[in-house]
């Protein structure tokens, strides 16, 4: 896709200084990422469910393992990165960075994340958010990256016009 230059890898394993790595996502991780996702459903539904209906409450293993794939697909793609965030020997998921293309105005990608309910707070996501926007500015061909939920709320994300 043209939001990001021709040739560009995006990274396979990051790891953060709290032993914790973020890797892409994938279809077999479902059984790390349904766990996380229903754990914190409520909270989740609360961030992203009116921009993107996500998770729903009814949300089943193989809709979440459809979903994980079409992560990947599109990871491979370039299209849209989910990330997940893992501890060292990948037996937790504890939460997902998204960066994907802009859909609103002013900004070169659009990202967002999350830890599971009983993370808020910690230091693993303290140091998740100071983080994303060092790594985004080291490895990122991005300028411009938009930070939601973060210099911008959700709902002023949504209010603002459609088109990049």
């Amino acid at each position: 896709m043209a939001w990001l230059p021709e040739g560009w890898e995006h990274p396979a394993k990051v790891p953060l200084p709290t032993g914790h790595h973020l890797r892409p996502i994938r279809a077999d991780d479902v059984d790390l990422d349904m766990p996380a996702v229903m754990g914190s459903q409520e909270r989740l539904w609360s961030i992203y469910g009116r921009a993107w209906g996500w998770p729903p409450s009814t949300m089943t293993r193989d809709a979440d393992r459809e979903d994980l794939q079409r992560h990947a697909e599109e990871i491979e793609r370039h299209e849209s990165f989910n990330y997940a965030l893992f501890d060292a020997g990948e037996t937790e998921l504890i939460g997902c960075v998204y960066i994907d293309p802009p859909e609103k105005p002013g900004a070169d990608a659009e990202v967002s994340w999350w830890v599971r309910d009983e993370y808020v707070g910690s230091a693993v996501e303290e140091a998740l958010d100071r983080f994303v926007p060092q790594w985004l500015a080291a490895d990122w061909p991005l300028r411009r990256p938009r930070l939601i939920g973060r210099d911008i709320t959700w709902d002023d994300w949504l209010a603002l016009p459609e088109g990049s």
